[in-house]
């Protein structure tokens, strides 16, 4: 995909950038040279088409090219490296993922009150990326933007920024238990069990490696150093992993933060007494 115009720098710690593509959406572009780390472009197109083959709410992603003509024509590309030092944006192949609302936007906000969020249609989802943040070893809290549609009274979650999956630039596994999670316990108050995590936990775990070592080879080298041992390594590491999700997700419910009050409790159906019956007919077993 090939990038035709700059609009806005984006808020967050990687300064992407909101820009137009040839298809006609808006695009939000991370650089080869963001203040993060270069391997946040893989750890982003990577995890996010991850957890879109799992069956999760994401944004579609792309490679995008963003011309050396664009960005020397375009005064608001640039990259604050701190202490005063600024560059421009680098031209070349960027990490794009499409943005959430479009051009014609309902409504999107990245935080919701209390009340709103138990509305939220896909609440349950937040359970499934909790798997998917557990498994690629998501070290930075999990992100979630809102969109409500014209017209529509309930918000729909979408997952964004994997840019801290695999440890960000280290691409290691540390895995403290409240990482990779979301700030608020509300989202996780329905869990009542393993079944709560269900279907994604089970697709993690089944994930085909076929697919997985598919996904790895539309992430251009550069953004990787251009070895290719570092990616085959980091796949290697992803599919032995699956095994371990369910650990992962134990070490976070047995965790001080205490994310599943529910934990084992289901819910009970009482047969009003009007409907009791007598004799040989038996009992209603539900």
């Amino acid at each position: 995909m090939v990038a035709v115009q700059g609009i806005r720098r984006m808020r967050g710690g990687a300064q992407s950038q909101l820009m137009l593509g040839a298809d006609g959406t808006l695009w939000v572009v991370k650089f080869q040279n963001n203040p993060q780390h270069l391997r946040v472009l893989a750890n982003e197109l990577i995890a996010t088409r991850m957890a879109e083959a799992v069956g999760l709410s994401v944004p579609r992603t792309d490679v995008v090219e963003v011309s050396e003509w664009l960005v020397a024509n375009s005064p608001e590309m640039m990259v604050e490296l701190g202490r005063g030092r600024r560059e421009r944006c680098a031209a070349g192949l960027q990490f794009g993922s499409q943005f959430v609302g479009g051009l014609m936007p309902g409504q999107v906000v990245d935080t919701l009150a209390e009340g709103q969020m138990e509305e939220v249609r896909n609440l349950a989802e937040f359970a499934g990326m909790l798997a998917v943040d557990k498994w690629t070893g998501n070290c930075n809290g999990r992100q979630a933007v809102f969109e409500r549609k014209p017209r529509e009274r309930k918000y729909r979650a979408t997952f964004i920024d994997q840019g801290y999956c695999f440890n960000a630039g280290d691409w290691t596994f540390p895995d403290p238990p409240l990482r990779g999670v979301f700030a608020r316990n509300l989202v996780y108050a329905k869990v009542t069990g393993w079944e709560s995590f269900e279907p994604w936990l089970t697709r993690v775990e089944e994930f085909e490696g076929e697919t997985l070592w598919k996904i790895a080879e539309h992430v251009p080298p550069e953004w990787y150093g251009g070895d290719p041992r570092v990616i085959e390594r980091l796949m290697e590491t992803l599919l032995e992993r699956r095994s371990r999700v369910r650990e992962l997700i134990e070490a976070f419910r047995v965790s001080s933060r205490d994310p599943f009050p529910h934990w084992g409790k289901t819910a009970k159906i009482v047969v009003p007494r009007s409907f009791a019956v007598s004799g040989d007919v038996g009992e209603f077993v539900m």
